[in-house]
């Protein structure tokens, strides 16, 4: 029989984000204080956010409306890289993305923790935007996710494929 194993993965459900976006694009329509400032947001791209508003306060305050409707939904804000707002033609503009998967150099920290802390004879492998996680008990493996939970690491994590 095989070792137990779990994956380590950094996913996020896009229709919650779409759901945030348009509650915050709805907010900024009716808000009275984003009233007359030009303000919105939209999609850009597959997992791009477009903010714009006429001034940058008010720019840097609907991105903040757009982070409170993803803590609502449940989203991590790790998962949302947003940068700031800069002036373009008559407009602020500011834009970021939805980051899905775990990149090789926060896959290497994850690891590097497991080995570092971890109980003995669990190993990582990384494949591709996940890390596979097996040990001879599944304790060992509760006792890793526990750890990996307690971490700040610069991407949500979620755990899956418990066997």
């Amino acid at each position: 029989m095989a070792n137990p194993s779990f994956d380590v993965v950094s996913k996020v459900d896009h229709q919650e984000v779409d759901n945030a976006l348009n509650q915050a694009a709805k907010e900024l329509a009716n808000r009275f204080d984003f009233r007359g400032t030009g303000s919105k947001i939209q999609w850009s791209g597959e997992n791009g956010v477009v903010l714009e508003s006429e001034t940058e306060e008010r720019c840097k305050a609907a991105i903040e409306v757009f982070k409170e409707k993803l803590i609502k939904r449940g989203i991590s804000l790790k998962a949302l890289d947003m940068g700031e707002p800069a002036s373009s033609g008559q407009i602020f503009r500011a834009t970021g993305k939805v980051v899905q998967g775990i990149t090789q150099e926060i896959a290497k920290k994850i690891s590097k923790k497991i080995r570092d802390e971890g109980p003995k004879g669990v190993q990582a492998q990384i494949q591709g935007e996940q890390l596979r996680v097996s040990g001879k008990k599944k304790d060992d493996l509760q006792a890793v996710i526990q750890l990996l939970k307690s971490g700040d690491f610069d991407a949500p994590l979620q755990f899956e494929n418990f066997r």
